[in-house]
């Protein structure tokens, strides 16, 4: 037991030591400070911009920025639909892959490219290698690089005296696939091929058991796209069961890196928001916010994982072990649990133990991971849902002193605050509709076959699938038919709109505020850079969540908990 905790304890630190000198990096990479990379990278950048045609030094307002986004956001989902459904006929497919049909294609493009990464298919059975890597991983790289654009473009807002002119969305993008994305994912790529993880384009490999059977092993060049999927915060599995397959994650090691690159950009990127800013203790106050609320969910997940399933530990079975019930034993239960935080409290989705097995405490922690949606979050998109709270809290602060609300010099008033309400009510509005259609259907056609679970694991099911496409997640409650017509269109339609919608808006407010007249602050303005401050804001989040998600926790995984322990007692 001491063992598994002090292996956590690794990764977390780990990951805090690489975050720190990686956040001065991307806020040099955005200031467009030299770094040590440039001589590499400035020749590509070049080469890029001028094949293209486009001036990276023309700068844009946020609506600009807004219409670059979305434009080629559209552009890769033709393309990748048009990949899907015709991988069948397209080159590298040994293992004869037939092309995806039109519902199944939508859901999966839509996924991929809102850096969700649901997968409603099985990866080894439903992707050709072409797929895989010219479709699949190239979506991977430019989703997480256009979240970490749009961030890039709300940190330039907040600068003092800055005007409506807010960078260049491409340049942004450019730097943040090139210079940051790519050299993490080359390395960790590097280290995973070497512990056992394929890079290969040759088909399905004849292996012998010891039984003496011949059976057939699904490989391809998983190493780069595992090693993207972790770094992006994309998380969408090479194979079936994602980083659960023993060559998709080899080992205690392969976990240790995969576990911190999940983490790695998200955290730097508010360590970068301090060096951009020259505001660290701000960055501190945002750190120590979001790390409060990720061990809230942290250690009742690894104690209850660590603790076991009550019913199976009253059969005398395996009572030290914890819960193993669909984990994998070359990584335990705490590793399981700590990674089942991660995944959720980011928008990554991967997983290496399947979630559904695990306790009900455990599921509602990630449940909530991604209710909240606020704790780290996603590359880039995790700070624009956590800017939506920062402007409620300071709105809500002035209101309690009676002064009109300022942040970073400039007035929040009536527009801003409209845009930041929708916002904030639309992930939970599309998560509970979703969740209510479903369970509506469910109880009408008892017949329709949708859940592997009855009673409120089966309820917990459908609310997951929802959570997890609202806030581009895409990790699932395993036991859920969900490749049908109804699952793969309503699922998609939430993962549009809970990823532009959220960019959108954070992207609008701060472009409005960056345009308003500065005002300096005095000993009336409030400070943001303190614990008070902070407090306030994780109040907001904690009593949002509670207000929007506690009903339908009640009716899942905590009514699951109950039932457990009181058929035990």
């Amino acid at each position: 037991m001491n063992t598994e905790i002090r292996g956590l304890a690794l990764m977390f630190v780990a990951t805090l030591v690489l975050a720190l000198p990686l956040g001065k990096y991307i806020a040099k990479v955005y200031s467009c400070k030299k770094t040590w990379l440039d001589p590499l990278f400035i020749p590509i950048e070049r080469l890029f911009f001028r094949l293209s045609g486009i001036d990276p030094t023309r700068k844009m307002n946020w609506k600009e920025h807004l219409v670059a986004l979305l434009t080629i956001n559209f552009v890769w989902f033709l393309f990748a639909m048009a990949v899907l459904m015709n991988q069948g006929w397209l080159p590298l497919n040994p293992d004869g892959n037939p092309g995806m049909p039109a519902d199944l294609a939508f859901n999966t493009a839509i996924s991929f490219l809102v850096n969700c990464n649901l997968q409603h298919y099985s990866g080894e059975t439903g992707l050709s290698y072409f797929s895989q890597t010219v479709c699949i991983q190239f979506l991977q790289f430019v989703t997480a690089g256009t979240g970490m654009a749009a961030a890039a473009v709300v940190y330039n807002a907040m600068r003092i005296h800055v005007t409506d002119k807010l960078g260049n969305f491409y340049n942004y993008f450019v730097k943040s696939c090139l210079r940051i994305l790519l050299p993490i994912s080359f390395v960790a790529a590097i280290l995973l091929a070497f512990n056992g993880t394929p890079m290969t384009f040759e088909g399905k490999a004849n292996m012998v058991t010891m039984e003496g059977d011949t059976v057939q092993v699904s490989r391809g060049p998983a190493a780069s796209m595992v090693a993207i999927k972790q770094t992006g915060t994309n998380g969408g599995g090479f194979f079936g069961v994602n980083s659960a397959h023993p060559l998709e994650n080899p080992n205690y090691f392969t976990n240790l890196v995969e576990n911190i690159l999940i983490l790695l950009i998200p955290m730097a990127m508010i360590f970068a928001l301090g060096h951009y800013l020259h505001r660290k203790k701000f960055a501190w106050v945002i750190f120590g916010v979001m790390m409060t609320g990720f061990l809230f969910l942290l250690i009742p997940a690894v104690h209850s994982e660590m603790s076991g399933n009550p019913a199976i530990s009253e059969m005398g079975l395996a009572p030290n072990l914890g819960n193993m019930e669909g984990k994998e034993v070359r990584f335990g239960a705490a590793a399981s649990a700590y990674w089942g935080v991660t995944t959720t409290v980011t928008s990554n989705g991967s997983v290496n133990s399947m979630h559904s097995s695990h306790t009900p405490i455990s599921g509602a922690m990630q449940l909530l991971g991604m209710m909240t949606n606020s704790f780290f979050g996603g590359v880039g998109v995790g700070f624009l849902n956590f800017y939506i709270f920062i402007i409620l809290a300071v709105f809500i602060s002035g209101l309690m002193v009676g002064r009109t609300p300022e942040f970073m010099g400039r007035k929040i008033e009536a527009r801003e605050m409209k845009i930041a309400m929708l916002v904030a009510l639309l992930h939970p509005f599309l998560i509970l509709t979703g969740t209510a259609l479903s369970a509506y259907f469910v109880n009408q056609n008892p017949e329709i076959g949708w859940l592997g679970n009855p009673g409120f694991h089966g309820f917990s099911e459908m609310l997951y699938e929802y959570t997890s496409s609202a806030a581009n997640n895409g990790s699932g409650f395993e036991g859920l038919a969900d490749n049908t017509p109804w699952w793969n269109i309503s699922t998609g339609i939430v993962l549009i709109l809970a990823r532009y919608l959220p960019i959108i808006g954070p992207v609008a407010i701060a472009g409005i505020l960056a345009s308003k007249k500065y005002i300096p602050e005095n000993a009336g303005t409030l400070k943001t850079d303190t614990g008070t401050f902070g407090v306030m804001v994780f109040a907001v989040i904690f009593i949002l969540a509670a207000l929007a998600f506690f009903p339908a926790l009640t009716l899942g995984p905590l009514a699951e908990y109950f039932s457990l322990y009181g058929s035990v007692n």
